[in-house]
């Protein structure tokens, strides 16, 4: 889906890696960030064979620094555009709150093919719900909910601001530092970030007052992708069940792709009979079918439901009991969710930006009698 290749899915085997190869261009150190180091990755970490993780675009295997020892999480990628872009992206995120860091990036070749070697911080907590699953018998409550939430929201809310929508937040994506108490929520994998930056239309020669509405849609649209995942993951967190799921055991059936496109979902009780008004409003306003009415991240940081966390009801949840109950289930869940935003990538990739010389919008039209008339019609557009 979204354009990637069998090959770019996939990821090099575990290389005996040797330094060399040509530069890459200077997408990778936009924005002041350092460009990858060209020598062997094995002069500094020492490669295990175990496998961690699979992203979007390849394999995220173990590995420890050889000067200290410490764990961390190695993601090789055969070089590409779309290797390109997700290196360039996550290294723009890195060290913004609750985004998994990036230590090093390597150029090597292998076999002849030059890969992207992206060194991380190990995330040893597993996976959100992994987490909660684990609880057994310990209440999960809705304020845990509700703190939950607020992190990833900061997450988001620091990607956007930096012009980049993530666009595959899900279950597998959120992982945390450690098994302890304290360890920390994060946000991995960028293979789908997409920068939302709009060139053309950020002049002078068109303000928001004359452009139509379609015309500004590609960035929110992108963007509303990240809160309909917010809305997803805050559903599940609250009930231990998604909102949205297939009747027949496809990964997204036709059913399910409609469903999501009315907003056809619940509150069924006994899950939801204790849960607060302002979570399920809060829901309503992210799981909007129209993307571009979903609040945007600004707004629901501000949510009293987020932004006044420390006084959300310590109800407890069925959440943890629900997930145990449905273990076996939970990799078609996390499937139905992939699914879901592959097809959503794959639709908001067809908003096409209208040409302003054809648009028939109303305004614009006005706008342009109005210029015809005037002395300082024919002046040009000074793009500075």
């Amino acid at each position: 889906m979204d354009g990637e290749t069998a090959e770019e899915r996939g990821s090099p085997a575990l290389p005996p890696v040797a330094h060399g190869g040509p530069g890459l261009s200077g997408a990778l150190a936009c924005g002041g960030r350092r460009e990858p180091k060209k020598y062997a990755v094995t002069d500094d970490y020492q490669l295990s064979k175990q496998v961690l993780g699979l992203g979007v675009n390849g394999k995220v295997l173990e590995c420890f620094q050889r000067r200290t020892g410490q764990k961390c999480a190695l993601k090789l990628l055969y070089d590409s555009p779309k290797a390109r872009q997700e290196v360039d992206h996550h290294w723009q995120a890195s060290g913004g709150p609750h985004i998994v860091r990036i230590l090093d990036v390597y150029e090597n070749m292998h076999h002849g093919r030059r890969c992207l070697l992206i060194v991380m911080e190990c995330m040893e907590g597993g996976e959100l719900f992994s987490r909660i699953q684990e609880r057994g018998d310990q209440a999960f409550t809705e304020r845990e909910a509700a703190e939950i939430m607020r992190d990833i929201g900061t997450a988001i809310q620091f990607l956007h601001s930096q012009n980049i929508a993530h666009r595959d937040v899900k279950p597998e994506n959120l992982l945390y530092t450690s098994k302890e108490k304290d360890a920390v929520l994060k946000l991995t994998d960028f293979g789908f970030a997409k920068e939302t930056t709009q060139n053309a239309l950020q002049t002078p020669c068109y303000t928001p007052y004359y452009v139509a509405p379609e015309v500004l849609g590609p960035e929110k649209y992108d963007k509303s992708c990240d809160m309909w995942s917010l809305g997803v993951i805050m559903y599940i967190l609250l009930c231990g069940f998604p909102p949205f799921y297939s009747n027949t055991g496809q990964a997204i059936s036709p059913g399910m792709k409609r469903r999501i496109r009315l907003g056809q979902y619940g509150f069924p009780n006994p899950e939801w009979s204790e849960v607060s008004e302002d979570a399920k409003q809060l829901i309503r306003l992210l799981l909007k079918t129209d993307p571009t009415e979903r609040l945007t991240i600004t707004q629901f940081m501000n949510h009293p439901w987020i932004n006044q966390s420390m006084v959300v009801p310590q109800t407890p949840l069925h959440t943890a009991r629900v997930l145990q109950e449905d273990k076996d289930h939970w990799d078609e869940v996390k499937e139905e969710m992939t699914s879901a935003l592959a097809t959503m990538r794959v639709d908001y990739d067809q908003v096409k930006i209208k040409d302003l010389k054809t648009s028939n919008n109303r305004l614009l039209n006005k706008r342009r009698k109005k210029q015809a008339g005037s002395s300082s019609a024919s002046q040009g557009c000074n793009n500075q």
